[in-house]
């Protein structure tokens, strides 16, 4: 047999024998198995067990879910200085390619792609990339950028410190948390047991695992949570690493609630000011919960568009979104997802890495006796996506999808496109 084709021979056998070691790894949740020491997630410590056999689980998950912590990169540290509208230029063919998959869909439909697979020749496409809508639980991208802003802040020369404190600080939910349905996997590090419940008020975690919940499966309660603590350590710098729940309690009894509403709004949209994004392409102006109403006021009202989004994602893989290591860190953040839904559901990415949040809100008006329910809203009905995806083969993009498709769910649609647009940028 000639050398060459023996090669590829043994080389086709590994990558099957690899695909196969792939599928029948089962776990729980998408993220680095290898991250629990990293983090103290504690969760991971779960996904362990059950990669050594220690566990059992049913859930089997995609390959392209199995990178290990330190396989997670930033994309285009190398176009650190470019700008990012040398980025959003569009490409005559590309742009007519994603024109042709929304004939016949509704006119809301509003995307930004940039094709990153050659990072010297991009390719980027549009659709009403500057209509605003209700970001929902994408929204929590910008409360991690302020988590991560406030933490530069107080160790400004350290990240090390900084990861230490997301690691050792734990802080109680209280109010903050409630009033979500979603639930959140709490791992007994003693009894190895696995736990799924909403939040309650005597919760306790790390701020890594707060920060986890918020962003793994999208919990409210959560981001609310951590919202509150980016609050704080604005209000304390320093202090913030030995301040006591009871110092942290009367903070938010005696402070004038118009006070503490402007420092809150301007935790979370002041650093996307500072990444060049505008207050109409993204903004929050309200918490996740009703629970923190008690203390903080909405302002603005919240708003994303795919421009906006797009912005905040290229300059995450430069490395630019606080400082490249506080970057890397999110992205890492963003591969947390307990489960592919919606856009990441797609067929065709489940050899790929997806980096990804999903965010809806609908509302029903039932009073003309129009039929309406979940995720099919006939006053509002946003469903937005946004994702990095990497395949690989090299072929990595960068995708932010947004909706208002009344009384459907538009989650078909959304994980139909995901696979065509995959298809167009492999070709």
């Amino acid at each position: 047999m000639p050398f060459l084709k023996k090669y590829k021979m043994q080389k086709s056998i590994k990558y099957i024998v690899l695909l196969l070691i792939c599928s029948a790894f089962t776990t729980m949740s998408y993220y680095p198995i290898d991250g629990y020491l990293h983090t103290g997630i504690k969760r991971l410590k779960y996904l362990e067990l059950v990669k050594s056999g220690e566990l059992k689980s049913t859930t089997v998950i995609p390959p392209g879910a199995q990178k290990s912590y330190m396989d997670i990169e930033l994309n285009l540290i190398s176009k650190k200085e470019d700008s990012t509208a040398a980025f959003l230029s569009v490409d005559e063919q590309f742009q007519k390619d994603i024109n042709a998959l929304f004939r016949g869909l509704d006119k809301s439909y509003s995307i930004a792609v940039l094709d990153i697979s050659d990072i010297d020749s991009v390719r980027y496409a549009k659709r009403n990339e500057t209509a605003g809508y209700q970001p929902g639980s994408v929204g929590k991208l910008a409360v991690m950028v302020a988590l991560f802003t406030q933490l530069k802040k107080i160790y400004p020369d350290s990240f090390e410190k900084r990861l230490e404190l997301l690691r050792s600080k734990s802080v109680k939910s209280g109010y903050w948390g409630l009033t979500d349905t979603h639930t959140i996997p709490i791992f007994n590090l003693e009894t190895n047991k696995l736990l799924k419940r909403q939040v309650i008020a005597s919760d306790v975690f790390t701020l890594f695992e707060w920060a986890d919940h918020m962003l793994s499966v999208s919990n409210n309660g959560a981001a609310s949570i951590v919202w509150r603590e980016a609050l704080l350590m604005a209000a304390f710098g320093e202090s913030y690493p030995t301040l006591s729940q009871e110092e942290a309690d009367t903070y938010f009894t005696t402070t004038p609630k118009k006070e503490l509403t402007d420092l809150a709004n301007d935790v979370v949209n002041l650093p996307l000011r500072e990444l060049g994004i505008t207050t109409d392409e993204w903004r929050l102006g309200s918490f996740f919960t009703s629970g923190a109403n008690r203390y903080v006021g909405d302002k603005g009202g919240s708003i994303g568009s795919p421009l906006g989004l797009m912005k905040f994602l290229i300059q995450l893989e430069q490395g630019k979104v606080v400082d490249q290591e506080s970057s890397l860190e999110m992205k890492r953040l963003m591969y947390m997802t307990d489960r592919r839904i919606r856009y990441a559901q797609s067929p065709a990415l489940k050899p790929a890495a997806v980096y990804f949040k999903s965010g809806s809100l609908y509302k029903c008006d039932r009073s003309t006796g129009e039929a309406c329910g979940k995720y099919m809203g006939n006053v509002t009905n946003y469903m937005n996506s946004v994702a990095i995806v990497e395949h690989p083969d090299n072929c990595k993009y960068i995708v932010v999808l947004m909706t208002n498709v009344l009384r459907k769910n538009s989650a078909t649609d959304h994980l139909t496109l995901a696979s065509s647009i995959d298809k167009i940028i492999k070709r």
